[in-house]
């Protein structure tokens, strides 16, 4: 077996080193990492006022979802009533049934349009402003809650409907 020339070795070995790319990164301690992570965050951020034109908007869609209960009901007894009519399924008194019941879930719109909406709303805010502040988010979430409140009853009624037809 051959050996290499000390000098060919040394050639070789020196070839791997290059010139510095500049000095190297401090390993001393950033300024961030002196922060305690143990120190609390604070809970409470101030909230300010809600705005104004948001609070307008939400009342606007609550009005409307509030607007719409009155139909729904009107238009949910008549489906009852007619749901306890029926007769069997594709019968005359089912397919009336069937229709008052369309026309409940037509009415159900009024209020899945306004919470859709108070979505829609706060999306905008925070796609826009990319934040959207404590005061507002209240408004936002209250709102939300009580177009969610008839939402959950009106679709409990459509759903008890739509139970008693399928028997």
């Amino acid at each position: 077996m051959r050996r290499l020339s000390p000098f060919i070795a040394i050639a070789a070995l020196s070839a791997c080193s290059g010139p510095s790319a500049g000095p190297e990164p401090s390993l001393a301690p950033r300024p961030a990492e002196a922060i305690d992570p143990r120190i609390p965050i604070p809970g409470d951020i101030p909230a300010g006022p809600a705005d104004a034109a948001l609070l307008g908007e939400l009342d606007g869609l609550v009005s409307q979802a509030r607007a719409g209960v009155g139909p729904f009901q009107s238009l949910e007894a008549t489906a009852s009533r007619l749901a306890a009519l029926a007769g069997p399924v594709s019968s005359e008194g089912w397919v009336s049934a069937q229709q008052a019941l369309s026309r409940l879930v037509e009415q159900y719109g009024v209020t899945t349009r306004a919470a859709a909406d108070i979505d829609a709303l706060a999306a905008q805010r925070l796609k826009e402003r990319r934040w959207i502040g404590v005061a507002d988010q209240r408004a936002i979430a209250s709102a939300s809650t009580e177009v969610g409140a008839i939402d959950d009853t009106q679709s409990a009624a459509i759903a008890r409907i739509r139970e008693q037809l399928a028997r």
